[in-house]
């Protein structure tokens, strides 16, 4: 067997590459490089499963990062059981080949209760008193104490939110050294989300992103040394593109002016109610599943959204089947927008009214994602030391509400969702094996056999 490491490079398009990307360059030049085809939605869980699993998500589960519960009536984002993703992995099917084979599973998405080797993914604490503590969760268990003794706490709040910045990518390599370093896993999946965040803060075209690129670059070029030095085989994968967006599409609005979703009141600001709704959206970047009660709503509902400026696509279950989203997870209908345009989870008609959770980072209570997290509300004055001042009273053991985020969807101004036009915006993957490449582009399916194929056919 070949040991392989595999870095998911968030965001990382051919467009980016360039005389700033030395480390990156080198790899495709001595193995070589193909656009990725990724799948709709074109979005973290989803891609992922496929990429690990080899199934579309009709057949591994994961319709989005978060769907409605319809037996809970509740929307949940963000869960990290593995147990949710309903086909075999790929270290499920390579130890059958030899069961000397053993994976490390490092921030990829559904790391929890797996069957990998060592898994290592963001777990923060949550005591009763309503803080939350940065932490990780492993696999072994021991094999926390032993990163945060080297490594330090993981910067949580840095690897989402407002300040979220390289040091999160930072903590990942370093965790990648040290695992591969001292257990030297067969298959070692590393991921790598800092572009991620530049790119939707600021867009594909600003310059600001480039020494962005410079920075990943530098720490993907540790780890390729790392994998030299052991023999080991390289890959660099990316799950989308992200375009530039300048605008967003509030379909839950539109609903319930049309009298389809419903809202409950409580202590004066409205909730989402999904349960006592005919229809409502559950929103992911620039994809949305619809979820309708009543099937004789279902064409009032697309007519409806069909007519609202920015909608691209829509299928009903019927036509899901030509994507691959035929699953039971599914909304009635699943839309995506245009290149330019993303989906807001927002629901209610006046700000003063929103719920007290939309002005915070709060990824597994909002009804849907919300990259304002990016960013401080630009109508605060000094975001950094309200939240200061809001943090500092917590551990004093005050409770107060971190309400540092805008209503405002101006701030974002990349998104992705939907497959890029344009290969050059799109995924890629590069790998130091140029002979297992495929003529053409990689299939996200594609990606568990080529890797497969790395560990065995070297």
């Amino acid at each position: 067997m070949q040991p392989t490491i595999v870095l998911l490079v968030v965001g990382l398009t051919p467009r980016l590459l360039g005389e700033h990307t030395p480390h990156l360059n080198a790899l495709r030049e001595r193995g070589g490089q193909r656009p990725l085809r990724t799948i709709t939605p074109a979005v973290t869980c989803s891609v992922q499963s496929t990429f690990l699993t080899g199934k579309l998500p009709r057949e591994h589960g994961i319709v989005a990062n978060g769907w409605y519960q319809r037996d809970l009536g509740e929307v949940a984002f963000w869960k990290q059981s593995n147990h949710l993703v309903q086909a075999p992995k790929i270290w499920d099917v390579a130890r059958q080949r030899d069961p000397r084979f053993s994976a490390a599973k490092l921030f990829w998405w559904y790391n929890m209760y797996s069957s990998a080797d060592w898994s290592v993914t963001p777990r923060p604490m949550y005591p009763a008193d309503g803080r939350k503590i940065p932490d990780v969760y492993t696999y072994p268990a021991e094999l926390r104490g032993e990163l945060n003794a080297k490594l330090g706490t993981f910067p949580l709040f840095r690897f989402w939110g407002p300040l979220a910045d390289l040091s999160s990518s930072r903590w990942i390599t370093d965790s990648a050294l040290t695992l591969v370093e001292r257990k030297r896993p067969t298959l070692s999946l590393v991921y790598l989300p800092h572009l991620d965040y530049c790119l939707q803060r600021l867009g594909p075209n600003d310059p600001a992103v480039l020494p962005e690129v410079v920075a990943v670059d530098a720490l993907c070029g540790e780890l390729i040394r790392l994998a030299d030095a052991h023999a080991m085989s390289t890959v660099v994968l990316s799950e989308y593109g992200i375009t530039e967006v300048s605008g967003a599409i509030a379909l839950n609005r539109v609903l319930r002016e049309n009298g389809y979703l419903c809202v409950r009141e409580e202590l004066g600001l409205e909730q989402l109610d999904p349960g006592a709704s005919r229809a409502f959206a559950v929103v992911d970047h620039q994809l949305a599943h619809v979820y309708v009660r009543d099937p004789s709503d279902i064409a009032g509902v697309r007519r409806l959204l069909e007519s609202v400026e920015g909608v691209e696509r829509i299928w009903d279950r019927q036509e899901q089947a030509a994507i691959g989203l035929d699953h039971e997870r599914s909304g009635e209908l699943v839309l995506t927008s245009r290149a330019d345009r993303w989906f807001s989870y927002y629901f209610w008609l006046d700000d003063r009214r929103a719920p007290d959770y939309a002005r915070t980072v709060d990824i597994h209570r909002k009804p849907g994602y919300d990259p304002a997290e990016l960013a401080f509300d630009p109508a605060l004055p000094f975001p950094k030391l309200r939240a200061g001042r809001r943090v500092l009273a917590r551990k004093l053991g005050m409770r107060n509400l971190l309400d540092v985020i805008g209503l405002d969807p101006s701030v974002v101004r990349g998104s992705h969702g939907r497959p890029t036009d344009d290969p050059n915006d799109g995924p890629l993957f590069i790998t130091s094996e140029g002979d297992l490449l495929p003529p053409g582009a990689v299939e996200a399916t594609g990606v568990q056999d080529l890797l497969l194929r790395h560990v065995f056919e070297r």
